[in-house]
């Protein structure tokens, strides 16, 4: 690894940005990570994959083979599902943060869209209030504008 002050080493930048980094690669303690230059401990996805591989192919101990690649039993069996799912692209992991709208759902859009159609004068910033009184979360009013579109779009087609 490059130390503070000196330029970064490219394959640790690449593997940064394509969220592959393996945050620990000192925990892997396997044979071939630590005597091959082909297997580099710093990549995720090589990581995982040869985890599964050992354990698929070679019939090495699940208990073992996570340990020897620094995972637990339940990464080992979770890179497996998703390798099974998504293959090589599987392993990469997701990016961070929520996933969805996990405050507006669709019971708080539901709310918010009666009420602009109630009242056309309405605007999303004056739902604010109304939505933080009746499901204690608070929102911003182009979130709510956004959320009631995409709420109306997938309502609005008929079967």
């Amino acid at each position: 690894m490059a130390r503070r002050g000196s330029p970064e080493d490219p394959k640790v930048g690449e593997l940064r940005a394509a969220r592959c980094l393996n945050p620990r690669p000192d925990a892997v303690t396997d044979e071939v990570f630590t005597g091959h230059e082909f297997f580099d401990a710093r990549d995720v996805v090589q990581v995982k994959y040869e985890m599964v591989r050992r354990v698929r192919v070679e019939g090495t101990p699940v208990t073992e083979a996570a340990a020897a690649f620094g995972y637990s039993r339940q990464s080992l069996y979770e890179a497996a599902a998703a390798l099974d799912v998504h293959g090589v692209d599987g392993l990469v992991p997701g990016k961070p943060g929520p996933r969805a709208g996990h405050k507006l759902t669709d019971e708080v859009c539901a709310f918010a869209d009666a009420q602009l159609a109630a009242d056309p004068t309405l605007r999303a910033k004056d739902l604010v209030g109304p939505i933080e009184e009746q499901f204690g979360v608070r929102v911003h009013p182009r979130s709510i504008e956004r959320a009631v579109d995409r709420y109306r779009d997938g309502h609005s087609k008929s079967p």
